[in-house]
């Protein structure tokens, strides 16, 4: 498994607005969106392209473009979905699934309550978003979900991750083609498994639902 924390002054200032428990709704949103793109330029990195002839106004030349099948974005409901639009300003050409998934607060694991994913992933390059690499469950459950339908490789883009988490997925995507960009990797979980300092519920601030 790879994994990138980003090491930016944008990104650890937005990240530290972000944080603050007295950001409204409406500027989390947009923070957050900006967020994405910025760690969608690292975790791009590794898109597959072909080489292509185009002619520009003065001459032939060659160039890149994202290679078939497209990449498919694949937000993590419900608090993904305010890191979609983000992305896809990066990647207009990629298509977009979604995974329903919400934590059991008893047990801290992860039930799926809805997809709309594509049947066959055979050969395709995956990148999940999430915003809190807690304690990794809900992003393990998506990583095997999509290697099952055929993904040869996944790319998570959080916002903020923890020690643990990140550790619990490494163990569990032993052997695949995994990788993680990180915002910022935080100082541990919680007894309730919430990231310290972290930045609260990414889901509820984003909504307004606090």
């Amino acid at each position: 498994m790879r994994v990138h924390v980003a090491d930016h002054p944008l990104i650890t200032h937005k990240l530290t607005v972000l944080r603050d428990k007295n950001t409204p709704s409406p500027t989390f949103r947009a923070l957050a969106e900006e967020l994405v793109t910025l760690l969608a330029y690292e975790a791009t990195r590794g898109v597959r392209t072909t080489e292509v002839t185009i002619q520009t106004p003065v001459a032939e030349t060659t160039g890149l473009a994202i290679s078939d099948p497209k990449p498919l974005v694949v937000p993590i409901l419900r608090a993904g979905l305010g890191m979609l639009e983000g992305m896809v300003k990066l990647v207009p050409t990629a298509e977009v699934g979604f995974l329903g998934m919400v934590r059991n607060e008893e047990t801290l694991q992860p039930d799926i309550y809805a997809e709309r994913l594509p049947d066959d992933l055979s050969n395709r390059q995956c990148f999940v978003l999430d915003p809190m690499l807690a304690t990794g469950g809900s992003l393990i459950a998506a990583i095997d979900y999509l290697f099952d339908r055929g993904a040869v490789d996944v790319t998570a883009v959080c916002l903020l991750g923890a020690p643990e988490g990140l550790a619990a997925v490494e163990k569990a995507t032993e052997g695949r083609e995994v990788t993680i960009v990180l915002g910022a990797l935080d100082e541990k979980l919680n007894e309730v498994g919430y990231i310290v300092p972290g930045l609260g519920d990414a889901g509820d601030r984003l909504y307004g639902t606090v």
